[in-house]
């Protein structure tokens, strides 16, 4: 599959444009690209994965792009070791106002082999992040996208796909396969859940796009996450442990994806999963059964929901009003 058979699904319930399909071409010599775009709960690890996963990829002499779609910008701040780099509409907003058009190597940085760029967001409070990534993608198909040369494109996304900027790539068909990120707590599951719950909806439309796995971040061995994989039919591509190394080199902007390295292995074989594993229909799990996967301890399962009544929340007495209708004597 290449970048030309991009954006095949519509939905009206997102924004519309003229341009026919966001990175599409018409070219039919296109490169045969791997676009894959990785979900997760904000703060769950996805960028710490890509980094990580990016790196190792290129040390295996594949050819990675890495894009950071998430508002926060954070995508690439490990991979640079902390540095932020510019934001392709931070960028284009600054070269409009001087008259200037965005070039690559404005927005495009490069470590070690791998290629990234960041597409940003709009100011705090001044605008749509989902809107803000519609016209950075809009923003990367001018700038030739479908041309570039690629093994893999990975899409770094928020998992808030209710939002129809952020559920962009599964909505069109911009990626071929989607991986979710996250650990073995309710609230990471429950957007994995939703991201699952979204493929399958724009499956049933006719769209391509499948669920090739899970990355299990933090993993402290409770089983969740696992359980989680099991129930919804994806498969675990990795399990990256809590362990105190990791954590502190992650926090000090280091990679630890070296193929020499103490984690080099791990890594290794989750790019060899991320690259084989085949996107798949998943099966969405219900709340009731989401909180099956946890202790009845953890998640308050046997709280009995008790009806309030208007007499718990004011005084009924005072409501009681002469009533303003007038009635009429039978004549």
């Amino acid at each position: 599959m290449t970048l030309t058979d991009a954006a095949q699904v519509y939905d009206p319930g997102l924004d519309n444009h003229d341009s026919s399909d966001l990175l599409a071409s018409s070219s039919d010599a296109a490169p045969k690209t791997q676009i894959i775009a990785i979900y997760g709960k904000g703060g769950i690890g996805k960028s710490f994965t890509l980094s990580n996963l990016s790196y190792m990829m290129a040390q295996q002499g594949k050819k990675v792009l890495l894009i950071g779609c998430d508002p926060k910008s954070d995508t690439t701040s490990l991979l640079f070791g902390g540095k932020a780099c510019p934001t392709i509409i931070e960028t284009a907003s600054a070269k409009k106002a001087a008259g200037d058009e965005v070039r690559v190597e404005d927005v495009c940085f490069k470590r070690d082999g791998v290629f990234a760029m960041e597409l940003g967001g709009p100011e705090v409070g001044r605008g749509c992040g989902g809107r803000g990534i519609i016209h950075g993608f809009e923003t990367l198909e001018k700038l030739g996208f479908h041309d570039w040369d690629f093994d893999y494109v990975l899409l770094d996304f928020l998992g808030d796909v209710v939002c129809g900027g952020f559920g962009l790539p599964i909505a069109r068909d911009m990626c071929q396969k989607v991986i979710v990120v996250a650990s073995n707590d309710l609230q990471s599951l429950y957007v994995a859940n939703n991201v699952c719950s979204a493929v399958e909806y724009f499956r049933k439309l006719g769209g391509n796009v499948g669920v090739a796995g899970m990355v299990t971040n933090k993993d402290d061995g409770t089983g969740e996450a696992q359980a989680f994989c099991k129930a919804a039919g994806i498969p675990e591509l990795a399990s990256i442990p809590a362990h105190e190394d990791i954590r502190r080199k992650s926090a000090n902007y280091e990679i630890i994806g070296h193929p020499d390295g103490e984690w080099g292995s791990l890594f290794a074989g989750l790019a060899t999963n991320v690259a084989e594993a085949p996107p798949t229909q998943p099966k969405p799990l219900s709340q009731d059964e989401l909180l099956g996967l946890f202790d009845s301890d953890t998640v308050g399962r046997n709280v009995v929901l008790e009806p309030a009544k208007l007499a718990d929340m004011c005084d009924v007495s005072k409501l009681d009003k002469p009533s303003l209708e007038v009635i009429y004597d039978d004549v």
